[in-house]
């Protein structure tokens, strides 16, 4: 008796619900959930890079976090040089807080990136760091985020370098109280005598000769770094999502780079 009148009861509240919803007592609604219209879903609409209030804590850690990474890849490689490995990546964190979050997040990048240095290492090593490589990171970004071409970027990274090897000549130099530019001038000397025996030339290379060889040899070394830098940053930043524009066409036959 008991089970019949639970029975007689359950079912009115089945049929009328069936019966108010217009759908049968088999079948599930499929009109109880709005993702368009929660809250979660509008939070992941959202664009993050939307330099807004909400961005600030983001821009501010981002900053951080790549201005440590490169300090970080600078000391590792004054403790544990592996060659030009590291070299390459000194300049593409701060290009990266360029190409993310613009001119002033860049530069307090380079900065953060300068002081976390001089109290890790001193303030020279901390400068040497910035000129040339902070500076090359900040006018990298910039090229590359108003879509500059490749020949362009590579020239001003070029001159940024060279700067930057005769401005760490000219500090060194007075550290060490030697005129380290003699020093390189009488190895360029040896090189170049060594290269006319070589060709059969019985020329003596006078100083201006031995000075045009070590400005053209400190250019074309840069040209080739920059280049790299370039190369290793169309692959790492076109996976992070903030790729750099494209490379000439024979860089991609010759990579058998696919856009």
């Amino acid at each position: 008796m008991e089970n019949s009148q639970d029975e007689s009861e359950t079912e009115p509240l089945t049929n009328n619900s069936a019966s108010s919803e217009g759908v049968s007592p088999n079948e599930q609604p499929t009109s109880t959930v709005e993702p368009d219209n929660s809250p979660q879903q509008q939070v992941k609409e959202t664009p993050i890079l939307v330099p807004n209030e909400r961005t600030a804590p983001l821009v501010m850690v981002e900053t951080a976090f790549l201005a440590s990474t490169a300090s970080l890849i600078w000391l590792f490689n004054y403790y544990f040089p592996l060659g030009p490995l590291l070299r390459i990546f000194f300049p593409v964190p701060i290009a990266l807080v360029y190409l993310r979050w613009g001119n002033r997040a860049s530069w307090m990048s380079a900065l953060v990136s300068g002081l976390l240095l001089s109290v890790l290492m001193g303030p020279t090593r901390s400068i040497l760091f910035l000129i040339p490589y902070g500076l090359m990171g900040v006018q990298l970004g910039a090229l590359w985020r108003r879509r500059s071409d490749w020949l362009f970027s590579v020239g001003i990274g070029a001159v940024i370098g060279s700067f930057g090897f005769f401005f760490r000549f000219w500090l060194l130099s007075i550290l060490l109280g030697e005129d380290l530019w003699v020093y390189l001038m009488a190895q360029i000397t040896e090189l170049a005598e060594w290269a006319f025996v070589k060709l059969g030339l019985l020329v003596v290379p006078n100083l201006t000769l031995i000075q045009a060889i070590a400005l053209g040899m400190v250019v074309l070394n840069n040209i080739v770094y920059v280049f790299v830098v370039h190369l290793v940053a169309l692959v790492l930043l076109d996976r992070l999502g903030n790729p750099i524009p494209r490379p000439p066409n024979w860089v991609q036959v010759l990579l058998d780079y696919e856009e």
